[in-house]
């Protein structure tokens, strides 16, 4: 256990922290995941801009990397051009 009082702050900071990062994470994937489900374009259009700007909110505070934002949104682009 940590002895100096900064040491201490810094454990609950960086619990906070963690558990903030790991919400918006789970919730960028259950996104992902719920755009890959439909099955409908119209419908996989009007969800994938909300998708979009949660991806780059998150790789800009770097709880993602910006390569795999740009992936994701590319490869859901697809999915959504590929879609009858």
């Amino acid at each position: 256990m940590a002895n100096h009082k900064s040491s201490l702050k810094r454990i609950r900071q960086e619990q906070k922290r963690r558990l903030h990062n790991r919400y918006y994470a789970k919730a960028m994937r259950a996104a992902v995941r719920k755009l890959r489900a439909t099955t409908d374009k119209a419908e996989a259009q009007t969800m994938y801009p909300s998708v979009q700007k949660m991806l780059d909110k998150l790789a800009k505070v770097n709880i993602i990397h910006k390569n795999k934002a740009s992936n994701l949104k590319s490869k859901l682009a697809l999915y959504i051009q590929k879609l009858g």
